[in-house]
């Protein structure tokens, strides 16, 4: 029995371009997109696009078993890298959202510069920075050899792995950034004709902002007869020749006429609705999408409707940006509505020793009765529907079997959601409230689904601040003419610029700090400081004062050459060294500890990877690399000792090597320290010769010391 569902599709209206997909397999959860992505990639010959949100080159796609058994690298990087020098034919391409300083902490740094570092030249990598600001690119697209594609809502990103038990703890669920809870989500693997529509927006996503155009499209392999050869193992097709769409969000850009396809798509699919809609989103916040599906409930006596979201926010900017958001589109959407007929719920278990959780929910999917199944990557949000890239698959159930295939994905989402099995949710849509069922009599010890009720989470007092910057409509900044008449868009800061505009600001308050220190401290003024540290000789606190000032003096960057030339012009060219000498080792020792506390939240995110390299340095060299970075003047002190607290050096290899690299010009500097004290209290030409020779043998042991260091240096990268 054929339908005319895909009648619904009108290009260049609410969809860019129609096809079909020949076959298609959902892959819930990311467990199962990441062994499919492994696979995939594994089997490529020709080309790979990566698009996405997000490319974490960090990111593990096996776990466990798998990860031991693989033939292959797990961590994608490396598998990339492997693949390309496998095959050096093989072109593979990177496209990244140079990121808003919104998602700064949320992101690997240098993304770039680490992807480069990692993969051969036939892997290239560029950041997108045309979206307007305030925008996001959100598309999420996979297409290897031009006959497969993975779409929907997951990156390669932080966070993202679960399997679809979603257990309270997982000991294989932790990213680069530690543990992380349960997190649902959806992608679609699809192959035949609608391939060659991924791959002509992946490649103008690419040529649009790349100097290096990706290579031409291949349609040798858009058979509708056979699963294609770079298909992945282990997840065979479920679904076969649906007729479908594609249907985007694009803004201005650089020129680019804006594209608003998936909410027209939407509103035309919710009109379509007599039944049953069921909708899982990680955010719903546009309002005119909660009136549209008002509007179909009242139209349609029988129709009913159930969302299923997250339900703790991520801070107080997100519940106050989209969970007070979701207060109102719920109201909007139940307002005249008899309550049993919608329900926002989210997902939510107690196992049996106890232990709660709730599943976080990042998939986009839509379900209309038993003929369209949308997957794809747009929340039902404003910045989804007019700001961010996005891209949906939509399927048409045309036939019996198309139909049969879609409710299966949807009742296969819902026996995951509520711990049954997919009979079991069968037979209740089979019934006269599938709705009100669903949510009744629940397994217990497994996943239900319980009511929001975002009351609790907000106060909705900053609601229109937050919501203006989290979820506009329009970019933050409009477009500017130019004189020439032409328009021109602002964009997000370049990560780059972001970085730089941290430093900058770090250094100023930095040197603020210190500014304020010198005129509000007292001992830190030149006459003070030397009056203190007089006031300790022949005291039993002359150590832990000169430990003291060393370690603060550490704290607030000040240059320890001017204190180590203090504490000689006080103590004396034996005592001076001697003492100066544990004060710097007490103050690496503390700043070892801070740089190591501040972890990879702090540092590392800062310095990506630059920090590490300067972690390469110190593990392979060790003591005596210390020592080489310690001689050559390559970093602050300060800096140096938080830079090793993130490292992989050990804390003795690094005191060690600091006294190796610091005791030489150390003694140079007691003596021109103590020349100078005596110069200030007895200028005689005796004092001042010993000023001369100090200075001399100070500037001889540094060039001598620095010869050494660079001599090793060189030895060492010959040797290997």
């Amino acid at each position: 029995m054929k339908d005319n569902a895909s009648s619904l599709f009108q290009q260049n209206e609410n969809c860019w371009q129609t096809s079909i997909a020949s076959y298609a397999t959902p892959l819930i959860d990311g467990a199962n997109y990441y062994r499919a992505l492994h696979s995939a990639i594994c089997k490529a010959q020709r080309s790979i696009f990566i698009v996405g949100w997000d490319i974490d080159s960090r990111i593990r796609l096996l776990r466990g078993d798998e990860e031991k058994n693989a033939t292959a690298p797990s961590v994608i990087s490396e598998l990339l890298k492997w693949k390309a020098e496998q095959n050096e034919n093989i072109k593979i391409y990177l496209l990244r959202w140079d990121s808003s300083l919104a998602f700064f902490s949320q992101r690997e740094m240098w993304a770039k510069e680490v992807w480069d570092d990692k993969t051969p030249d036939n892997v290239q990598t560029t950041l997108d920075s045309t979206i307007p600001m305030g925008g996001s690119q959100h598309q999420k697209v996979v297409v290897i050899d031009d006959e497969i594609v993975f779409s929907g809502g997951m990156d390669v990103s932080t966070n993202r792995w679960d399997t679809r038990e979603h257990l309270v703890e997982h000991p294989q669920r932790v990213g680069p950034d530690g543990p992380h809870g349960p997190l649902h989500d959806v992608q679609v693997l699809t192959s035949g004709p609608i391939v060659e529509s991924f791959g002509k927006l992946v490649r103008w996503r690419w040529d649009r902002i790349s100097e290096h155009k990706a290579i031409p499209f291949d349609s040798s392999n858009l058979s509708l007869k056979q699963v294609p050869q770079s298909w992945p193992e282990h997840f065979p097709p479920t679904m076969e020749h649906l007729p479908c769409a594609l249907a985007r969000t694009i803004p201005f850009m650089d020129g680019v006429e804006p594209v608003q396809e998936v909410r027209r798509m939407l509103l035309d699919l919710i009109a379509q609705a007599e039944r049953f809609i069921f909708i899982e989103n990680q955010f719903t916040t546009r309002q005119e999408i909660a009136e549209a599906l008002n509007k179909q409930l009242k139209a349609h006596s029988r129709l009913q409707v159930v969302i299923v979201s997250s339900y703790e926010p991520k801070g107080k900017f997100e519940s106050e940006a989209f969970w007070a958001s979701r207060i109102d589109f719920k109201r909007i959407l139940a307002a005249g509505i008899d309550e049993s007929r919608v329900k926002m719920t989210y997902s939510t278990l107690t196992n049996e020793q106890g232990d709660s959780t709730q599943k976080r929910v990042h998939s986009k999917v839509m379900s209309i009765d038993d003929r369209y199944l949308v997957i794809g990557s747009s929340n039902i949000s404003n910045r989804s529907m007019s700001l961010d890239t996005e891209v949906d698959l939509i399927f048409a159930a045309d036939t019996e079997q198309n139909k049969q295939d879609i409710v299966r994905v949807r009742d296969d989402l819902l026996a995951e959601h509520t711990g049954r099995s997919i009979e079991q949710v069968e037979a209740i849509f089979s019934t006269q409230d599938p709705l009100g069922n669903l949510l009744s009599e629940q397994q217990p010890n497994s996943y239900q689904l319980a009511e929001v009720e975002d009351t609790q989470f907000t106060s909705k007092a900053w609601q229109p601040v937050f919501n203006s910057l989290s979820d506009p409509e329009k970019p933050l900044i409009a477009p500017i003419q130019m004189a020439n008449g032409k328009v021109v868009g602002v964009g997000n800061p370049k990560q780059k610029t972001i970085v730089f505009l941290m430093a900058a600001l770090l250094v100023l308050v930095l040197g603020g700090l210190i500014f304020w220190a010198a005129h509000s401290i007292p001992w830190l003024s030149a006459d003070k400081l030397e009056q203190f540290l007089q006031d300790t000789r022949g005291t039993m606190w002359v150590i832990p004062t000169i430990c003291l000032v060393y370690v603060v003096a550490g704290l607030l960057f000040f240059p320890v050459t001017v204190l180590s030339l203090a504490v000689a012009a006080v103590y004396g060219p034996i005592w001076g060294p001697i003492y100066g000498m544990m004060g710097a080792l007490i103050s690496s020792a503390m700043m070892f500890g801070l740089g190591h506390v501040m972890g990879s939240n702090g540092l590392r995110k800062l310095g990506g990877a630059k920090v590490q390299a300067v972690d390469e340095k110190f593990k392979n060299s060790g003591v005596v690399g210390v020592a080489v970075i310690r001689l050559l003047p390559v970093a602050p002190f300060s800096l140096v000792n938080l830079v090793a607290g993130i490292s992989s050096i050990g804390l003795m290899q690094f005191l060690a090597g600091t006294f190796l690299g610091m005791f030489p010009p150390m003694i140079a500097k007691g003596l021109v320290g103590d020349s100078l004290g005596q110069i200030f209290n007895d200028p005689t030409p005796q004092a001042i010769g010993y000023l001369v020779g100090g200075i001399a043998c100070w500037i001889l042991m540094i060039f001598v010391s620095q010869k050494l260091a660079r001599m090793y240096q060189l030895k060492k990268a010959q040797n290997g």
